[in-house]
Parts: structure tokens; sequence; C-alpha cells
């Protein structure tokens, strides 16, 4: 049987983000951003480098400034072109480009597994990608297309994984995850939200997987889970227990931007890297955190 290559994506980002209020209540917790780029534009550009050429962002209420993001902005462009700093409005296009970017709205909060069932149109049958609008990964290679290449060589779907805490794994997912080769494992089960007797593994899926569009109609028929929400997680481990799955413990370092802890990181540790003023940022931190001790 011939696998279909990857290029299609769909990023949910309808979550209202309680974990980051009170400003989310005014800015969508997927705009917050790592320094001067709001972090769904890190997941736009990871899917475009892995090969992607169409995305599916499902949004909510209030989330209009992502479309906003997205398009072209002739204000901007004009003030720009008097100020004698046209050649920064390439840049700004080149927000617009490259990628198909389509949105979708996901009219009811009722989980990721709703969210993603939004977008069964839009995959067609095709395999495709999801990136957890929450989180933010800094990698040498995009972690989709590490993932991409596990799906091409098994045509399974495939979770992005780190292990965690016992404490965290609790707050995301535990796997059945069994060594295959290097840092992939086979996926037989998974649980979501385990309580602690519950844990299997400390792996965890974390904000990358790539699924078959027979994804769809389990989760049509997955009933309401942990939170009374629709859990991909659920629907996955029908998938994981008919026709099993592979893991990728990938690699990379992924900021949680859906918590305040894991917004301030991302921020300081990119600020420090920052070719711009990353050595200044360093001299004020030493100097700041020098008045501390």
């Amino acid at each position: 049987m011939e696998i279909k290559k990857v290029t299609k994506a769909v990023i949910p980002a309808a979550g209202l983000g309680t974990r980051m209020l009170p400003i989310a209540r005014a800015v969508p917790k997927e705009m917050l951003p790592i320094v001067d780029r709001p972090a769904i534009s890190y997941l736009v550009e990871e899917a475009a480098k892995s090969g992607i050429t169409d995305i599916l962002i499902i949004t909510g209420r209030g989330k209009g400034a992502i479309e906003d993001y997205f398009d072209y902005s002739p204000e901007y462009e004009e003030k720009l072109r008097e100020s004698g700093k046209e050649e920064l409005i390439s840049s700004l296009r080149a927000i617009c480009r490259g990628v198909n970017i389509t949105f979708m709205r996901q009219l009811e909060t009722k989980g990721l597994g709703h969210a993603v069932l939004r977008a069964e149109a839009f995959a067609a049958g095709e395999p495709f990608a999801v990136l957890y609008g929450d989180d933010v990964i800094f990698s040498e290679k995009p972690v989709v297309s590490q993932l991409m290449e596990i799906y091409q060589k098994t045509g399974l779907g495939v979770l992005g994984v780190k292990q965690v805490s016992d404490e965290l794994i609790m707050k995301y997912c535990t796997l059945d995850a069994k060594p295959f080769s290097d840092n992939v494992y086979t996926v037989s089960d998974m649980i979501e939200k385990p309580k602690r007797d519950q844990i299997i593994t400390n792996f965890a899926v974390l904000g990358r997987v790539i699924l078959p569009s027979d994804i769809f109609e389990i989760l049509r028929e997955t009933p309401p889970g942990a939170g009374g929400e629709i859990q991909l997680t659920d629907a996955m481990r029908v998938l994981a227990r008919r026709d099993g799955m592979m893991a990728l413990d990938f690699e990379g370092v992924r900021y949680d931007m859906g918590s305040k802890l894991g917004f301030l990181i991302a921020n300081v540790e990119q600020a420090a890297k920052n070719p711009e003023f990353g050595e200044r940022f360093k001299d004020f931190l030493k100097e700041f955190v020098s008045k501390l001790t």
C-alpha cells in the first residue's frame, strides 16, 4: 500500500487559555509573544519548513487577531514607506506567504478532539499533522519533519513524546510505549490524565502528532472524557489499540506557552540567544540576579 505524503497540518487554537488569565481575556494566548513574534507564528514556520503546504488554524470567538497577523498590513507598509524603511515590507509580507493558511471556528469549546474533528473536510482523506497551539518547540530539525520520517516508513500514526515527571504525566497522558529503535517506540495504549496508579510510562505526548484520516471516524464515536471534553487522546487510544501507533522522543526544546511560567522561560531563553541584543540581555540578567542573592 502506498503511503501518502503528509502535506496538511491542523493547528487547534480555540481554547480559552484560562491558565493565562487575566491577559487571555483580551489577547489570544496563541498571540502572546516570544520576544517579538507571536507563539503561533513559530508553529506555522515549523510546519512550512517541514514541507507542509496547507494549514488549517481552528479558532474561536475573540481570536480575530490570529487571522489579522497572517494578513497583509497596508497601514504598516505605508508608514514604512514614509519612513524610508521599505526593505522591512518584504519581511512583513513573508509572514503571509510560503504556505496556504485557512481558518475555521470551533463554535463550541468541547475539547481538542472536537476541534480536530472540525478538520475532516480539510484533511480530505489524507494523513495530517497536528501542532498543539500551546506548544512551541525549538529544534535544529523541525519536529513535524522528524515525525514525518517515521510515518513514511511505517504508515502508522506518530506521536511526538518526551519523558516527564509523575506530577506532569497526571496532567497530560501516559503511554504504553515499548522500544523499537533508538528513540522510536511502538505504542499500544494510552490514558489521558491518569491517576498515579494508572501511570504506564512517563512518556507523554507533547504538542505534535501525525494522524491517518481514520481518526475522524473514531472521533465521531468518542464520548466526552476528562473534563467533560472530547479528548483527542481517547480517540488515539482506540487507534493505538486497533492498529498500533509509533512514538518519537523528538529532538528539541518545548515550551508550554499556555502557562505563565512556560511563557516567561521561553522569552528569557530566546532573548538570551537573540543575535541583536542577546549579549546585552545576558549582562542584564547577571546583574539582576546578583542583586537578588
